[in-house]
């Protein structure tokens, strides 16, 4: 008996201790919180471009470059084995390549930064 006791009152504190882990404190902001978080993204924004510009945009073009010739070479052995050429996989692909390529050129006045 004393072992079902302890083991109900361990699992009372585990219970416990979890809800107090997971319970939402209430935080008041002092000041002016709005302008705060605007001056942040002013000077965030222009950080975000520069690595999206520079980064991100310059690594999706590698990959989808190095897949389109990939899909190429796939699709003229395919062509040589079976005599049928498929144009879909790589028109898709080389859109994609044009779109990510003149990307920087317009996202930003569509995203407003």
């Amino acid at each position: 008996m004393k072992k079902s006791i302890k083991r109900t009152i361990a699992c009372e504190l585990a219970a416990i201790m979890a809800f107090m882990n997971f319970a939402v404190l209430n935080a008041n902001a002092a000041g002016d919180v709005a302008s705060a978080v605007s001056g942040t993204w002013d000077s965030a924004k222009g950080q975000i471009k520069t690595v999206v510009d520079d980064v991100v945009f310059p690594v999706i073009d590698v990959i989808l470059a190095i897949l389109l010739f990939v899909k190429i070479g796939l699709a003229y052995m395919d062509y040589r084995n079976h005599g049928k050429l498929e144009w879909s996989p790589i028109a898709i692909i080389f859109a994609c390549l044009v779109f990510t390529l003149t990307a920087p050129l317009y996202i930003w006045s569509i995203v407003n930064i």
